[in-house]
């Protein structure tokens, strides 16, 4: 597929030129080749994408449009989308290097689900209600928009991470900021597009790519009230402090470390199977990914088998090629640290048992990795504990039920986890006992309808379901006048 590059950004309803020349070369992980350009947004790019936001929310006219008129609008945008799946999806295997299947299903096809969803959620939302006082016969509970939304997302899935940031933004009535990825600004500009083709009120929808200083400067914006980051959480923590300081609202996706506890009764082969979603989805470069695999000590052997087995029969090579399940990493030098981490395990005393350090002999080009399985690993090791975002999965041992849970809680994250057993009552009883956001029982998925989020270093709030819809709104309390004769409060008894 042959990309466009872009020359303006989208600002105020209207493709602007950027204030700046700089450019942002967008490089194929697969050729190594630069595919197309973007204007590298600056911080008077960001200054001026804020001021449009700031002055649409603050003009009222889209957060006074009626709901159902938002909702609408959304729901153009949905069959929009829905036409152009095919061409979102090849935008951005070519930008980040995921394999075509998963990106029709899940960067692409996934994120129009994730619009049409949010459409049933706002149509059932409860954005106005009655409540019994103690002091009042009632009082309007009232959900109102939040303000101007700074929208920041990551390479890896963007499109699927920047849904449930604007989307839930535009329903409830707020004005957006987006920045993509410097890795992957193209498939930001095609939503652009079709945003402009629905037609909302100028500056409710404005996107700026840029990199680390642009972003930074959007997000200590004084103009900005809330911020929407998914990312590192490295990044996560400097957020929140900067959005601490301003006391902004902030949520926070960030990264996991999460196990997979397979017990002993097991089907191997569902196991197998559900780890090349659970585990390995993405080439690995996933937050959700499950790459501590737990084992019990009896049946260790059997299950490094069967998951070296799994990671044997995955195709590695070119992301348009459809029967391709792992890509290259998203750039040069995410390439060099997975694969120094891969040496990393070696160091520490884990024993690769199939891949290890240096890249696929197949691939002259590309910035591939040896997809890696270690076993004779403990959950204290580095590899262990840290995210490596790529397809390197470590086998742990443990004792009993308990010690699999401990060591499934024994990380600094808390997004993700899933227990493998034919025993329901007891792949239940785990599922409540490891402290995630998320977590599945013989399967590994996320449903839009559901919230999605992380305990811990994982993350703060949640996106999707209700409870995503509801972080891009404030609560306000309206009581009704006093009755005749009645005290206006209860502090007018004093």
């Amino acid at each position: 597929m042959t990309v466009r590059s872009y020359d303006r950004l989208y600002i105020d309803g209207d493709w602007r030129e950027p204030a700046g020349g700089d450019r942002i070369e967008v490089i194929s992980p697969h050729t190594e080749q630069v595919i197309a350009s973007v204007p590298d947004g600056t911080a008077a790019d960001m200054d001026r994408a804020v001021e449009a936001a700031r002055r649409s929310f603050d003009g009222g006219e889209w957060q006074r449009t009626p709901v159902a008129d938002r909702i609408a609008a959304v729901e153009r945008l949905a069959n929009l989308y829905e036409k152009r799946i095919p061409e979102f999806a090849e935008i951005i295997s070519a930008e980040n290097g995921s394999p075509i299947s998963f990106s029709m299903a899940a960067q692409a096809g996934a994120s129009w689900l994730a619009i049409s969803s949010f459409v049933t959620l706002a149509r059932a939302f409860d954005w106005e209600s009655e409540r019994a006082g103690v002091f009042v016969p009632s009082v309007t509970i009232r959900r109102e928009p939040v303000g101007v939304v700074a929208a920041i997302v990551p390479w890896n899935v963007p499109q699927m991470v920047a849904m449930p940031k604007v989307i839930p933004a535009l329903l409830a009535g707020c004005s957006v900021v987006l920045k993509p990825s410097p890795e992957t600004p193209l498939d930001a500009y095609l939503l652009a597009e079709l945003i402009d083709e629905v037609g909302l009120p100028a500056g409710v929808f404005n996107m700026v790519p840029g990199g680390r200083e642009a972003g930074q400067h959007l997000v200590s914006h004084a103009g900005v009230d809330k911020v929407a980051f998914t990312g590192s959480t490295a990044a996560g923590r400097t957020i929140a402090r900067i959005c601490g300081e301003q006391l902004k609202r902030c949520s926070l996706e960030l990264g996991g470390k999460s196990a997979a506890i397979v017990l002993d009764d097991a089907d191997l082969g569902v196991v197998t199977q559900g780890l090349k979603m659970a585990a390995i989805i993405n080439s690995g470069q996933g937050c959700t990914n499950q790459t501590r695999v737990l084992a019990s000590r009896s049946n260790y052997a059997n299950v490094l088998d069967a998951v070296v087995e799994t990671v044997r029969s995955m195709k590695v090579g070119e992301p348009a090629d459809p029967t391709v399940e792992i890509g290259p990493m998203v750039s040069q030098r995410h390439q060099g640290r997975v694969q120094d981490y891969i040496a990393l395990g070696e160091s520490e005393g884990a024993k690769v048992v199939i891949g290890g350090p240096g890249r696929p002999a197949d691939q002259p080009t590309g910035w591939y990795v040896r997809p890696t399985v270690f076993s004779e690993a403990r959950n204290e090791m580095r590899i262990c504990q840290e995210e490596i975002f790529g397809p390197v999965i470590t086998v742990i041992p443990y004792v009993d039920q308990a010690d699999a849970v401990r060591i499934a809680n024994d990380s600094e994250y808390g997004l993700a986890g899933s227990v493998w057993t034919t025993d329901l009552e007891r792949g239940n009883d785990i599922a409540r006992r490891v402290r995630t956001g998320i977590f599945g029982i013989n399967q590994f998925t996320a449903d839009f309808l559901a919230p999605s989020g992380g305990f811990k270093a994982s993350g703060i709030g949640r996106e999707f379901g209700a409870e995503g819809l509801a972080m891009y709104t404030e609560i306000k309390a309206i009581y009704p006048p006093p009755a005749a004769g009645q005290l206006g409060t209860f502090t007018d008894a004093g």
